[in-house]
């Protein structure tokens, strides 16, 4: 017995060799393949190909597919009742023009199926005061800061809520440029309170994963949304504003007399034609976005309205629902400081990259879209989506 044991472990040792080289031998032929990952160029580093399943626009369908079900089921959000409805509380402005997103938002939430007139039925509460309300009042931002400080002291007297949390589940909207700044009178809403902002620039203030981008979206679109259209579009890229911004300075000095970018320093005139500047939208492949007085510009809505897609540039922006959508799927997202390679890191775009973008561009349309009432996965409801998600992170 006791000399067949060794010979027992040689046939084991030398099995478990033969199958070390073997698998080290499938791993190295693996190695040896050419991978053809294409790329829409260095410039965009991107890891994985444009060229996806459309359903890859989101980073993970499932989560979000299963969560939007649990979200309709489940969350609820209680609106306090207080503040005079003719100066700045419960009613926005109006729902047209580039901050409808905050006048839309008022409205639907509170007629959605979200609202709850049960505090303790609520996972999140809303604070309805309107910054472009007031901006339209014509109040200053000195007052503006007092208004929305006593209105919020007002409801800390008045309500147990605000001090379980210290308004960690308290949220507030705004799509004003000005909007931001009006909570700045009180430090503990800019730590704390989920704001939700039309201009979510890193640098500011606004804190990501806890704060939510929304979207700047003019509406109502003057023209239907762009689809199959891709043989029509024979402008490479298109940018037509003012120049407002050490970004669009550069942009227009650098490519405003090129042959293949439309690039304009100026809106277009309304006297040449009507709605000549949307039209543009429909005939360009690549729509200019860059960063105006603040990181944000309706133009990327616009051109994902239109079929255009939008190429970012915009340094420290929290693209909107970026936690959900890939934006590298249906949009070309670059620095501030690639606007000196711009066209050639466009024209590096294959053709069948640039369908791709496209066809994932048409498919992220409706996510962009205000309606009232709102419909199933419109920009409403990706807001709420966005709030039901940062609920899960709040204890008390």
């Amino acid at each position: 017995m006791a000399g067949r044991l060794p010979a027992a472990v040689s046939r084991i040792l030398l099995l478990l060799f033969a199958l070390t080289l073997f698998a080290l031998s499938f791993l190295s032929l693996r190695s040896l393949r050419t991978a053809t990952i294409p790329t829409i160029s260095d410039a965009r580093a991107v890891s994985s190909s444009p060229a996806a399943a459309p359903s890859e626009v989101y980073h993970s369908p499932e989560a979000f597919f299963a969560g939007y079900s649990e979200m309709e089921r489940t969350f609820k959000v209680f609106i306090y009742p207080d503040g005079d409805p003719g100066t700045f509380y419960q009613t926005p402005r109006k729902l047209t023009g580039k901050y409808a997103s905050e006048g839309y938002f008022f409205q639907n939430i509170r007629e959605s199926r979200f609202r709850t007139d049960d505090p303790d039925r609520a996972q999140l509460f809303f604070v309805p005061i309107s910054p472009h309300k007031m901006r339209g009042k014509g109040t200053s931002y000195e007052n503006m800061t007092i208004i929305v400080q006593h209105y919020v002291e007002s409801l800390i007297r008045k309500y147990p809520y605000w001090n379980r949390t210290l308004g960690a589940d308290h949220f507030f909207v705004t799509c004003h440029d000005v909007g931001v700044r009006a909570f700045e009178g009180l430090p503990f809403i800019v730590k704390n309170s989920i704001r939700v902002v039309c201009s979510p620039s890193y640098n500011v203030g606004y804190i990501p994963h806890k704060d939510v981008a929304l979207p700047q979206i003019l509406q109502p679109f003057a023209l239907p949304a762009g689809g199959n259209d891709i043989a029509n579009r024979n402008i490479l890229g298109f940018w037509a504003g003012h120049r407002n911004s050490k970004i669009r300075v550069i942009l227009a000095q650098l490519w405003e007399n090129d042959t293949e970018l439309a690039i304009s320093n100026n809106r277009i005139n309304r006297a040449i034609g009507e709605l000549v500047y949307q039209k543009q939208f429909y005939h360009t492949k690549y729509c200019i976005c860059p960063g105006g007085s603040q990181v944000n510009s309706a133009r990327i809505t616009d051109s994902i309205h239109y079929g255009c897609v939008p190429v970012i540039l915009s340094d420290y922006y929290d693209l909107p629902f970026s936690d959900v959508l890939d934006w590298r799927k249906f949009a070309v997202v670059l620095k501030e400081s690639d606007v000196y390679q711009m066209k050639h890191i466009l024209k590096s775009i294959l053709q069948d990259e640039f369908v791709a973008l496209h066809k994932a561009l048409v498919k992220v349309q409706k996510h962009f879209e205000w309606h009232s009432p709102p419909i199933p996965y419109d920009a409403f409801h990706m807001v709420m989506y966005e709030l039901w998600l940062r609920h899960h992170v709040i204890k008390y």
